[in-house]
């Protein structure tokens, strides 16, 4: 695979009107509003080509295909985003439970949960939304 560049730098900051502007309803209402796609719709859920899924807002890379696996949850699954700082991840209480949102930590934009429940190496589990990402094949 060829080598990322992970779009280190500034933050992106964008109005709600200009997010609006830029994106799908399906996608402002996963990035900008922490929605969630009904399981098993989702664009990439089946994609097994080879590429490196980016950050719906803002395009920064977030995800390669090798790190994608099939977890049956419904949603895209990665045990690994491309680089640490790539994704931003905090506590999230919302519906009576406790999980770990992951979001873009260039545009802040949400993308799903962290679940400690993935593959070895790292027994981790990015459950992520196909609306909060654009895919580039390789």
């Amino acid at each position: 695979m060829a080598e990322i560049e992970t779009g280190k730098g500034e933050k992106i900051q964008k109005t709600e009107a200009e997010w609006r502007e830029l994106l799908t309803p399906e996608q402002f209402h996963v990035l900008r509003e922490g929605g969630t796609e009904r399981a098993f719709t989702g664009a990439l859920v089946d994609n097994h080509d080879d590429g490196i899924y980016h950050c719906g807002a803002c395009d920064a890379p977030l995800f390669t295909s090798d790190k994608k696996f099939e977890s049956g949850s419904g949603w895209p699954s990665f045990w690994l985003p491309v680089s640490p700082d790539a994704i931003e991840a905090r506590e999230d209480n919302s519906h009576g439970m406790r999980r770990i949102e992951v979001l873009c930590a260039r545009c802040g934009g949400h993308l799903g949960h962290l679940f400690p429940d993935g593959p070895n190496p790292t027994g981790l589990r990015y459950c992520i939304n196909s609306a909060s990402l654009n895919f580039n094949k390789q």
